[in-house]
């Protein structure tokens, strides 16, 4: 199945090929036929499956071929996303598509002044997309109205409910017009996201391609019960000195700080993402990691459906989720769009309970292996997310633009000031050298190396052969106490799995 054979225009479907995407996922295959006809369409799909091109691709088709004029303030086709880092990505994934059909987009949320926001709107735009509080904020401001909305999707509606921001939603989309379209997206349909569908949706017609319950096929888990704190720090400090992109994830705003630090300095450059960093830290952030500069990110669950990355490798739970779905969530950050990808949650003895009513929530099957930090298993484990070779591109099939992070940023976004040699050198600390073997998606394939360092050998994840991730901060420490780990490989396809045989093009959600 091609995008022309179901119904896309050629302009959209050479946009497409330039960025290296040239068939469709599932979740594009089964809505796409429908949606460019204007049906009204509930797609239900994990994240990293393909919805932001699913309802990208009809709405621009769609406003393009529409007689609606541009006119200020008054956006024609509407996107509600649940975070402004997904609003971000969305607007990422339209650009180049807007473009090909000369439309205007504006991207609007909180936690940055309005002003630039509202001289946007005030310029005429053709499509919006937004997070629901600043929406209304400037709806009772009357800086905008929603009776021109021809189009209007719900991104992550399950995400939007869990945030609260449900009653938000319903008026918004009181304020749009009940003739136009409308497509909702959403892994699962329940607190009240149902209610969503039956009120607002006209005779829709649904589609489902992955189970938000089912694990991804080629995603493997692993737990590692380690005897206490130190052991804990030492084994997640080896899990993160890996040569490809890794997440982990902390419970809390402070903690996720403290080990991103810990990390850096260790010379493993870090950089974090939480509510508690500004927007324009957020940003920058989540830049370095998406670019490559930098190859770890730890984060709170607040990326767990707020960032869409391909190319990562590793997820690491470094605390355990509260419940399966949280943990489901945060693993999707890897194994997307028809990559492989690793799972590893780190338990001290008192999570034990927890997180075998986790994995059996999750529908996850576990063996136990004994092994300590520094030890031969540990090793096999990033040695075993080092052998991915990820055929995807990078990250929603665009570059973004390179670049130090600026005074204010928490973290420092890359190696200091070490240089690289060839496509796929890697970042070196401060006074480091990186010599890659292979050029990564992100065009940068080394392992960071600590101060004064070399870091021979980049883990490729488009052409060329994977290395040895080098060791950072010296390479892995010993440590006392032994630890389990408990791991499995997901078995059975899911019905999405036909995905998986496209894992060549380069994907945007």
């Amino acid at each position: 199945m091609t995008f022309s054979a179901l119904g896309v225009p050629e302009s959209l479907v050479q946009t497409l090929t330039a960025q290296g995407i040239t068939a469709p996922f599932p979740i594009q295959t089964a809505t796409l036929p429908d949606t460019l006809q204007g049906r009204d369409v509930l797609g239900r799909g994990r994240t990293g499956s393909g919805k932001t091109l699913a309802f990208a691709l009809p709405m621009v088709a769609r406003l393009a071929a529409s007689t609606g004029a541009r006119r200020a303030a008054r956006p024609r086709g509407l996107i509600l996303a649940p975070t402004r880092e997904l609003a971000t990505q969305i607007t990422a994934t339209l650009e180049p598509l807007a473009r090909a059909e000369r439309l205007s987009i504006t991207t609007i949320f909180g936690g940055v002044s309005q002003g630039r926001q509202v001289s946007a709107l005030n310029g005429g735009i053709d499509i919006l997309v937004a997070c629901p509080g600043r929406l209304e904020d400037l709806l009772k401001q009357r800086c905008l109205t929603l009776d021109g909305v021809e189009i209007t999707v719900l991104d992550e509606a399950d995400h939007m409910a869990d945030l609260g921001f449900l009653p938000g939603v319903k008026r918004i989309m009181d304020q749009t017009p009940k003739r136009g379209q409308r497509m909702l997206f959403s892994a699962t349909l329940d607190n009240g996201v149902d209610q969503l569908v039956k009120r607002y949706l006209s005779n829709p017609l649904t589609h489902s391609v992955d189970s938000a319950e089912s694990p991804v096929a080629k995603m493997t888990h692993h737990v590692l019960a380690v005897p206490d704190a130190e052991a804990k720090r030492l084994v997640v400090q080896e899990l993160a000195s890996g040569t490809g992109r890794r997440v982990l994830f902390m419970r809390t705003k402070h903690q996720a700080k403290k080990l991103a630090k810990q990390l850096t300095s260790a010379g493993i450059p870090a950089v974090d993402l939480h509510g508690n960093l500004s927007q324009p830290a957020r940003e920058r952030n989540l830049e370095a990691f998406s670019n490559g500069s930098v190859r770890v990110l730890v984060a709170t669950d607040i990326a767990a459906r707020g960032i869409h990355v391909d190319d990562v490798e590793l997820v690491v739970h470094v605390d355990p989720p509260a419940e399966h779905k949280a943990y489901l969530h945060r693993s999707g950050r890897t194994a997307r769009a028809g990559s492989e990808g690793v799972v590893v949650t780190v338990m001290l003895p008192e999570q034990a309970g927890d997180v075998r009513t986790l994995t059996r929530q999750a529908k996850i099957n576990v063996q136990p292996q004994q092994t300590r930090p520094g030890s031969r298993a540990v090793a096999e484990l990033v040695g075993e997310v080092a052998a991915l070779v990820t055929p995807t591109a990078a990250s929603l099939g665009i570059t973004p633009p390179q670049g130090q992070p600026r005074r204010g940023d928490s973290r420092p976004a890359g190696g200091g000031s070490g240089r690289r040699r060839g496509a796929g050198g890697g970042g070196g600390a401060a006074g480091g050298r990186g010599r890659g073997a292979g050029a990564s998606a992100a065009g940068q394939g080394g392992a960071p190396a600590s101060a004064g360092g070399r870091s021979q050998g980049g883990g490729s994840s488009r052409g060329g052969q994977p290395a040895r991730p080098a060791r950072a901060g010296g390479g892995a420490r010993r440590g006392g106490g032994s630890t389990s780990v408990y791991s499995t490989s997901t078995g059975g396809a899911t019905s999405g799995a036909v995905a998986m045989s496209m894992a060549g093009n380069r994907r945007s959600r």
